[in-house]
C-alpha cells in the first residue's frame, strides 16, 4: 500500500503547520489570539508548490483539520490540538476512509471472486487494524523534527 502525493503532501503540510502553530488550539493567555499562518509560508517551508498547498489546505479545512481565518491578523491555524490530530485522520481527509480492499464498502460489486471469496469476511478487521496503527500516530510526533525510535 502506498499513500497518494495528495495524501503525502497532507501530512507534510499538516507538519509544518503543526510546527508554526504548535499551540495554534491554546489562546495566547496575553492576547487571546491563536498563532497563524499562512499558505504561502507553508509552500515556501515544505517546498511544494503553492498551488498545491492551497488545494491541500481546501481538503483539510473541510475535514475540519484547520481552518482559515480571514482579514487582518488571519491566515491558517489548526482546528484542534495537534495531539488530538491523527495520522489517520489527515489520510482519510484525502483519501477517504481507509480500506485496503473495495470489497467491504457496501454496494460494491466488482470483484469477481465476490461469493467465493473467503478471505472478504475479514477485510473489515484488517481495515480496522490499519486505520488504528495510522490512529496511534499524533501529529505532533509527525512535526518533530527528530523521529521517534520505532518499538521493536
Amino acid at each position: 500500500m502506498r499513500l497518494s502525493s495528495m495524501a503525502d503532501y497532507a501530512v507534510v503540510t499538516m507538519s509544518a503547520l503543526a510546527r508554526h502553530c504548535g499551540s495554534a488550539s491554546l489562546a495566547d493567555a496575553a492576547t487571546g489570539k491563536r498563532a497563524r499562518t499562512s499558505a504561502t509560508e507553508l509552500a515556501a517551508e515544505t517546498g511544494l508548490p503553492l498551488p498545491t498547498v492551497q488545494k491541500v489546505v481546501s481538503l483539510l479545512s473541510k475535514a475540519h483539520l484547520l481552518r482559515s481565518v480571514r482579514g487582518a491578523g488571519g491566515g491558517l491555524q489548526l482546528a484542534r490540538p495537534a495531539a488530538a490530530i491523527t495520522l489517520a485522520d489527515i489520510v482519510e481527509a484525502v483519501e477517504g476512509p481507509i480500506a485496503l480492499t473495495s470489497c467491504v464498502e457496501a454496494g460494491r460489486h466488482d470483484c469477481a471472486l465476490e461469493g467465493n471469496c473467503n478471505v472478504q469476511p475479514h477485510w473489515g478487521l484488517v481495515n480496522e487494524t490499519m486505520r488504528g496503527a495510522l490512529a496511534g500516530i499524533p501529529l505532533t510526533q509527525l512535526a518533530e523534527r527528530q523521529p521517534v525510535e520505532a518499538a521493536q
